[in-house]
């Protein structure tokens, strides 16, 4: 096992220490989906498009298992990392800070993946949910929201003076995305004052596009959904690096 492998494997002990982490990445996207399902079953309805409101969920839960990663669970580590003085400590030893950084992120990326593989499980066995949409498409929606909530992350890691900032910051921008961008409940059943505010949401974006691969739309189809989330990725993920301090 290589230097960096075991920095992976040390981060992800550590993060699965974390009781809150693995229960808003693994846990509550499930039980919000057994709940509403409960509720309101998968069967086609015209007020969803034909579709169950199951289907139409999915998605939305599956951005929000990515925001807990790339909001909540990222940036507060590595502002904790940095006011204890741990990444400066790295920099006298073999161990680079980059290593560290990079653990983090496939730390994060692994658990949004199994928390991806448990809610379809549960979806599928509960529900049945259909899956309308092509893989490659699908993948490369998913692929970019990851990209692009990720790098939010990373400059609200940058930005933040110490971690008690950066959990106000996360909370901030997590919230209203969960409840308000269609990641809870569709986009659909919410009034059009909501709707309208959801736009301004980064969140949005990334779950209409999602949503639409899913249920069978064209990738391309969501151009405008895409050219946000890339736009994102450019400006934040530059904005990150300006920004990141190490100590």
């Amino acid at each position: 096992m290589n230097r960096f492998t075991k920095m992976v494997f040390i981060e992800w002990k550590l993060n699965n220490r974390n009781f809150m982490n693995l229960f808003f990445s693994l846990a509550f996207p499930m039980m919000m989906l057994l709940l509403f399902g409960s509720m309101y079953g998968n069967e086609p309805d015209d007020f969803f498009g034909g579709f169950g409101m199951v289907d139409v969920s999915v998605p939305g839960y599956l951005c929000m298992i990515i925001a807990v990663a790339g909001l909540m669970t990222l940036p507060l580590t590595l502002a904790q990392y940095r006011e204890r003085k741990i990444l400066k400590r790295f920099m006298v030893t073999p161990v680079k800070p980059l290593d560290l950084l990079m653990s983090q992120l496939i730390v994060n990326a692994i658990t949004t993946f199994l928390g991806t593989i448990l809610l379809l499980l549960v979806g599928k066995i509960v529900f049945k949910t259909h899956f309308y949409g092509r893989i490659i498409p699908t993948l490369a929606a998913y692929l970019l929201i990851i990209l692009s909530i990720f790098v939010i992350g990373l400059f609200i890691a940058g930005i933040a003076k110490n971690a008690k900032m950066a959990t106000a910051i996360s909370y901030i921008i997590y919230f209203p995305m969960l409840f308000l961008s269609g990641a809870t409940m569709p986009l659909e059943a919410m009034p059009t004052g909501v709707a309208n505010i959801s736009k301004i949401l980064p969140l949005t974006y990334g779950v209409r596009l999602l949503k639409g691969v899913w249920l069978g739309g064209k990738f391309f189809d969501y151009a405008n959904e895409i050219i946000v989330l890339l736009l994102m990725v450019v400006v934040l993920g530059l904005l990150s690096l300006k920004f990141f301090k190490w100590e």
